[in-house]
């Protein structure tokens, strides 16, 4: 029988920031958290899209042309290859971050964190 995930309690199970974690799995996907504060470093992924859903806060995904500005229950989705960056700009957000198993949030595995199970 599956069981059901809290992810506001997950959340309650780390503190660090840009450093997501591994919720669940599904087909070969990782449903990860993440608290974000601040800035992210300017990046892209080339194999593959991003989905990002805000639960808490307010979540800023720059663009080199625009910026896209998400509050709580929005979410969206960064096409591959697209050169993005997050931020927030009043305090911390609470992310939901959805990407093919092992994807360097970074875009490289050389400069990742490597997210953790929670």
């Amino acid at each position: 029988m599956p069981e059901k995930i809290n992810l506001l309690e997950k959340f309650g199970q780390f503190d660090g920031v840009w450093e997501p974690r591994i919720a669940a799995h599904y087909n070969d996907h990782e449903v990860r958290i993440a608290r974000a504060e601040g800035e992210f470093p300017w990046h892209s992924h080339p194999d593959n899209d991003e989905l990002f859903l805000v639960l808490e806060g307010e979540l800023v995904i720059d663009f080199r042309d625009q910026s896209q500005r998400l509050s709580p229950g929005e979410m969206l989705i960064v096409p591959k290859g697209v050169e993005h960056r997050t931020r927030t700009e009043n305090g911390q957000a609470k992310v939901v971050i959805i990407d093919p198993k092992d994807t360097p949030n970074t875009g490289n595995a050389d400069t990742a964190f490597t997210a953790v199970e929670v």
